[in-house]
C-alpha cells in the first residue's frame, strides 16, 4: 500500500498558497488532540463535527459543522484537506467509503467497520495469536437458548455502539441473561465469559502506508464503572514474555488489517494459576480501538513522541521512529464527577506536586463519567510517580488505586 507524502509546511490543495490541510472526522477531546499536534508540525486542520463548541472544532483552523454524512458536509472537507483521519470509532463507515475515494483516509472505512462490529472485530481478533475470551454471539431467541452454560456467569455487550461500559450487563444466570437481552432491546450482541483477571493492558502501534511499524510499550489500566480510570506506564510494569507477546499480538493485527494509522489493542491478563489461566493462556486479547487510545495520552507528557504525533505522521506519510519513554508515568482521568455542584477542583494544590502536567479538553459543560480531561504524573521512578498520584488524587477526591 502506498499513501502520501504530505510535507510539513507544504503548499496544499490547487495552490493555494497555505500550509497543507489535514482533516479529521470528530471533534472531541481525540481529535483536538490530534489538531494540536498536526498544527505544531507546520499543517493547518479542518474538523467535521455537528457540535458548534466541540473540542477540536474550537482549536481547529476550519470546523465544519454538519453531520457525519451530510453530503455537502463531506464536499467542503474534500475541498479543504489533503487527507483525512478519525477520532473515534463511530464515524459512520460509508462517510469513509466516500472520503477514502477520492484522498487518503486512514484508518481505511473496512477497519472502522470491523471494530464497529463486536461480532466481525472477534473473528479478527482470533487472527492475532492471542485467544479472546470464550463467547456466544446472540442475534436470535434461538441463539439465546443455546448459550453453553460455561459462559456464565458472563457480560452481554452490544454489537455495535458500546463504549465506556455503554451497552454492557453483566449476567450470572439465564433469567439474568434474558432479561438483559430484553433490556438491550435484542439487538445482536456478543456474550463473553467473566473471567479472573490479574489486571488489563493495552498496547498502542502506529503502522505506516508503507508497512512500517512502531509502537509504545503495554500499559497497565485500571477500570471502574467500565470507563478508564488510571494508567500505569514504566518499563517494567508487566512481565517481558507477556510483554512481547501482547505487543506482537497487537502489530499482527494492524498487520491482518493492513491498517494504516494508530491503533490501540486491549488485553486481560488472567490471574495466576486460575483453571481459565491454564486452559486458553495468561493473555486475553479484549477489543481494539482504530485510533488513538485514553490509556495513551501519558505520552504527551512521557515520550519524546505522542500517539498523537505518530497519528499526524502516519497520516501524511512521514517516517515513522520507534518512541522513547523518558519518565515512568501515571495518568489519571479527569471526569465530570469533579466538578461537584458546579465547584472548582482544587488545580492549584494539584499543581503544587512535582512532575503534574493537566490537560483540560475545553468542555463547557460537566456531567457524571464525562471525561473532562487528564492528569498525568511524570517522574524518574515508577515509585515517585505513583506517591505523587496518589498525593493529586487525594486532593481531588478520587479513589486511591493502589
Amino acid at each position: 500500500m502506498t499513501g502520501p507524502m504530505l510535507l510539513p509546511g507544504a503548499t496544499g490543495l490547487n495552490g493555494s498558497g497555505q500550509p497543507t490541510t489535514l482533516g479529521v472526522m470528530g471533534g472531541g477531546q481525540l481529535g483536538r488532540m490530534f489538531v494540536q499536534a498536526a498544527q505544531a508540525m507546520g499543517y493547518f486542520t479542518v474538523v467535521l463535527d455537528p457540535d458548534v463548541i466541540s473540542p477540536a472544532g474550537l482549536v481547529s483552523h476550519y470546523h465544519i459543522k454538519t453531520d457525519y454524512l451530510d453530503e455537502q458536509g463531506l464536499t467542503q472537507l474534500l475541498q479543504r484537506c489533503a487527507a483525512v483521519t478519525t477520532e473515534f470509532e463511530n464515524v459512520p463507515a460509508p462517510a469513509l467509503v466516500t472520503l477514502g475515494a477520492a484522498r487518503p483516509t486512514a484508518p481505511s472505512a473496512d477497519a472502522v467497520a470491523i471494530a464497529q462490529d463486536r461480532i466481525k472485530e472477534k473473528a479478527h481478533l482470533a487472527l492475532s495469536g492471542v485467544p479472546v475470551a470464550p463467547y456466544a454471539v446472540i442475534e436470535t431467541a434461538a441463539q439465546l437458548a443455546a448459550v453453553p452454560d460455561s459462559l456464565l456467569p458472563g457480560i452481554l455487550k452490544t454489537a455495535r455502539l458500546g463504549y465506556d461500559g455503554k451497552g454492557q450487563v453483566r449476567c450470572s444466570s439465564r433469567a439474568e441473561l434474558k432479561s438483559a437481552w430484553d433490556a438491550l432491546k435484542n439487538v445482536p450482541c456478543v456474550l463473553e465469559q467473566m473471567l479472573p483477571l490479574a489486571a488489563e493492558c493495552s498496547v498502542i502501534v502506529a503502522r505506516g502506508w508503507d508497512g512500517s511499524v512502531v509502537h509504545f510499550a503495554p500499559q497497565l489500566n485500571v477500570h471502574r464503572e467500565g470507563i478508564l480510570a488510571v494508567t500505569e506506564a514504566y518499563a517494567g510494569n508487566m512481565a517481558p514474555a507477556l510483554a512481547n507477546q501482547a505487543v506482537q499480538a497487537a502489530k499482527n493485527i494492524a498487520a491482518e488489517l493492513n491498517y494504516v494509522g494508530v491503533l490501540c489493542v486491549e488485553f486481560f491478563v488472567l490471574a495466576e494459576g486460575s483453571p481459565e489461566s491454564e486452559a486458553i493462556g495468561a493473555l486475553v486479547v479484549n477489543e481494539m480501538a482504530p485510533r488513538p487510545h485514553n490509556s495513551g495520552h501519558y505520552t504527551l507528557d512521557a515520550c519524546d513522541v505522542s500517539q498523537f504525533d505518530l497519528q499526524v505522521r502516519t497520516l501524511a506519510g512521514l517516517p515513522l521512529t520507534q518512541p522513547r519513554q523518558h519518565s515512568a508515568a501515571v495518568m489519571l482521568n479527569l471526569l465530570g464527577d469533579l466538578w461537584v455542584d458546579g465547584a472548582t477542583p482544587r488545580w492549584d494544590q494539584v499543581l503544587a506536586l512535582p512532575g503534574v502536567h493537566l490537560h483540560l479538553y475545553g468542555k463547557l459543560k460537566a456531567s457524571k463519567g464525562r471525561k473532562m480531561g487528564h492528569l498525568t504524573v511524570t517522574a524518574a521512578t515508577p515509585e515517585q510517580a505513583r506517591s505523587t498520584a496518589l498525593a493529586a488524587a487525594s486532593v481531588l477526591g478520587i479513589a486511591p488505586f493502589f
